[in-house]
């Protein structure tokens, strides 16, 4: 099977510092690739990368055989981007901002109402459609970012914390709807660093450190031993030293006994 996304020696600096060094990836079409990493490491910005919105970079990048520095706007029309924080334009409202979207990407109009009320009322929303989303809260706002990643139907969809926010029940809907997605033949690529959800959903989990690639496999090729969690895993192969050593450092200079809180629990 042709991988729909491929990547060759990707790299990316900021002034002296490298953010990507030599990152290589081929993803096949109806994969759920769990992507994770510490803080810095170059998720977000391989995932800006991936969606077209940084251009200067080394390495190349094919996207359904179309080479994304030479075709931007071809693959945008294949990709469905959903990021944890946005600039959604406050004056307008729900109906209205997914209204524009849905006409960027030249869908006909009764699609694009027929769309929007089907998918506001699945996240709760329906009753707020017509209200400006200057008095929405973080979770209604991203719901709202998660309808205009998917209203034009993308073969890729990639979310960049797409769960910051949102309510118990819209967690769970969220997780069935990306198992419904794989099932359409769509590939999600997720960034995230809630270890509990990626060990669940992903049907491959890339893990990037420093810019470097150290692990890629399913979560069963992951383990060194049987039911390590995800989050052990991730700790293991990035922290460098163990974190009850530096939780232990933390109450200790709050002046507790680490044996006292421990046993408080």
């Amino acid at each position: 099977m042709q991988a729909i996304i491929s990547v060759r020696n990707l790299q990316k600096s900021y002034d002296s510092k490298v953010v990507l060094n030599g990152i290589n990836l081929d993803i096949l079409p109806g994969q759920i690739i769990g992507y994770i990493g510490p803080n810095g490491a170059g998720k977000s910005t391989t995932v800006k990368i991936l969606t077209g919105i940084i251009r200067d970079y080394e390495g190349s990048v094919e996207v359904n055989g179309k080479p994304l520095s030479e075709q931007v706007l071809e693959v945008k029309k294949m990709v469905g981007y959903i990021p944890e924080l946005a600039e959604l334009y406050d004056v307008l409202t729900p109906n209205e901002y997914l209204q524009f979207v849905g006409k960027l990407h030249h869908l006909e109009d009764h699609v694009i109402q027929e769309r929007i009320e089907k998918m506001l009322k699945s996240f709760g929303l329906i009753d707020y459609q017509h209200q400006r989303m200057d008095s929405f809260s973080k979770g209604m706002r991203q719901k709202v970012l998660i309808i205009s990643g998917l209203i034009h139907n993308p073969s890729i969809v990639i979310m960049d914390e797409p769960l910051s926010g949102l309510d118990a029940n819209a967690v769970i809907m969220v997780k069935e709807l990306l198992q419904a997605l794989k099932q359409d033949g769509k590939t999600i690529f997720y960034c995230s660093h809630m270890m509990d959800v990626v060990e669940k959903v992903s049907d491959r989990i890339i893990l990037i450190d420093k810019g470097t690639i150290i692990a890629d496999g399913s979560i069963q090729e992951l383990r060194t031993y049987e039911n390590e969690s995800l989050e052990h895993i991730f700790s293991k192969l990035t922290a460098g030293e163990d974190q009850g050593v530096k939780a232990g450092e933390i109450v200790s200079a709050l002046g507790i006994q680490k044996e006292e809180a421990s046993n408080d629990q």
